[in-house]
C-alpha cells in the first residue's frame, strides 16, 4: 500500500497532463485602460494569484479609449509572433456589463484570446482562421467574490480565466459552452485587385512618424508588377469621401526620396505603405485610420 501512495501524485500528474493541453504559461495583456492607475496590476494580481509561474507580458494598454477597431488591429499585428499556445487578453470593452458575450477564441494556429466578442476578433479570426469559440462560463470562471462586480470584467473574468487557461488549472473545454465558429466582425475594405487598380484599408497609422500602413500585402501588389521608381497614383478616403490624392514613387526605403517627398514602400508587416520622408504625410495631407478609412492605388505608366 505504500508503493501505491507513493506513485499516485505521479499518475495524478501524468493523467493530468494528457488531459489538459499544454500551454506554455504566457499570458499577454492588452487594454485601452493606460498605465496611470492600477488596473493593469489589478489584472496582474489577479493572474499572479491564479499561479506564480506564470510569464505576464503587455501587448499595449495604450489602445484609445473604446477603440475597438485598433484593439482588432494590434492583435493581428503581434499575435503570430508569440508561440503556440499563448494566452492573450484583450479588453477593450465599452459594452462592459451587457449582453455582449465573453469569450475564448482559439485560432487554428493554436493561439487564444480571451475578450469580449465586440469586434475584437474581427482581423485575428480573418488570419489565423476560427478552430473553436467558447462562452466564458462565469459560474466557473469568475473571479471569487466578484458576483457583483459588473463594470471590471478585465479583472474578474479575462484575467482570470486567461490565467487558468495558461496554467493549465482549465482545459479549452472546461472555459464554458461552444458556439458557432463565428464572431462578431467589423466591416472594412478588404484588400483587392480591381483590374489596374488596388483597394485597401488604412487600419492604422505609423503614428510616431505619420506613416500610412494599409492592408495591401506585398503578393497583391506584385500583381502590378511595380518596379522601384515606378509611380503610384494613391485616393484616400474617409468613408465615402475623397480625402486628397497623390503620386509617389515606389520605393525601397525612405532615403530613395528628397527630404519632405512623399514615397510608397513596404512596411515590417510587409504591407504597401506611405510616408514623407522625415515629415509627418498623415498630419499633411489630414489622413486618419480605423474601418472607415480606404485607399485606391494605381500604377502609372511608365515615361519612355
Amino acid at each position: 500500500m505504500k508503493k501505491i501512495r507513493v506513485y499516485i501524485p505521479f499518475l495524478a500528474a501524468l493523467l493530468l497532463t494528457q488531459v489538459l493541453p499544454a500551454q506554455n504559461r504566457i499570458v499577454v495583456f492588452q487594454s485601452d485602460f493606460g498605465l496611470k492607475d492600477g488596473a493593469v496590476s489589478a489584472m496582474k494580481g489577479v493572474a499572479n494569484s491564479v499561479s506564480a509561474d506564470l510569464k505576464l507580458y503587455d501587448l499595449t494598454h495604450e489602445i484609445p479609449a473604446y477603440n475597438i477597431w485598433e484593439a482588432a488591429f494590434r492583435l493581428e499585428q503581434t499575435v503570430p509572433y508569440w508561440p503556440e499556445g499563448t494566452v492573450f487578453v484583450s479588453v477593450v470593452d465599452p459594452g462592459v456589463g451587457t449582453n455582449r458575450k465573453s469569450v475564448v477564441l482559439k485560432t487554428r494556429k493554436g493561439h487564444f484570446i480571451v475578450t469580449p466578442d465586440n469586434g475584437t476578433l474581427t482581423l485575428i479570426a480573418a488570419s489565423e482562421g476560427i478552430a473553436e469559440v467558447r462562452e466564458i462560463d462565469e459560474a466557473v470562471n469568475r473571479r471569487k467574490g466578484s458576483g457583483k462586480s459588473y463594470t471590471f470584467h478585465g479583472r474578474d473574468v479575462y484575467a482570470y480565466t486567461g490565467a487558468r487557461l495558461a496554467s493549465g488549472t482549465i482545459a479549452f473545454d472546461q472555459v464554458g459552452p461552444v458556439l458557432p465558429a463565428s464572431v462578431v466582425k467589423l466591416p472594412f475594405q478588404r484588400a483587392v485587385r480591381e483590374g489596374k487598380t488596388l483597394r485597401g484599408n488604412i487600419p492604422i497609422l505609423d503614428i510616431q512618424y505619420g506613416n500610412v500602413w494599409t492592408n495591401i500585402d506585398a503578393a497583391l501588389l506584385e500583381e502590378l508588377r511595380p518596379q522601384y521608381g515606378d509611380t503610384l497614383e494613391v485616393t484616400f478616403y474617409h468613408g465615402q469621401r475623397q480625402v486628397t490624392t497623390i503620386q509617389t514613387p515606389y520605393s525601397e526605403t525612405f532615403g530613395a526620396v528628397a527630404e519632405g517627398k512623399p514615397l510608397a514602400y513596404l512596411n515590417s508587416l510587409m504591407q504597401l505603405s506611405f510616408a514623407l520622408n522625415m515629415g509627418n504625410l498623415a498630419a499633411a495631407y489630414h489622413l486618419g485610420s480605423g474601418s472607415d478609412w480606404s485607399v485606391a492605388v494605381t500604377l502609372m505608366p511608365r515615361q519612355n
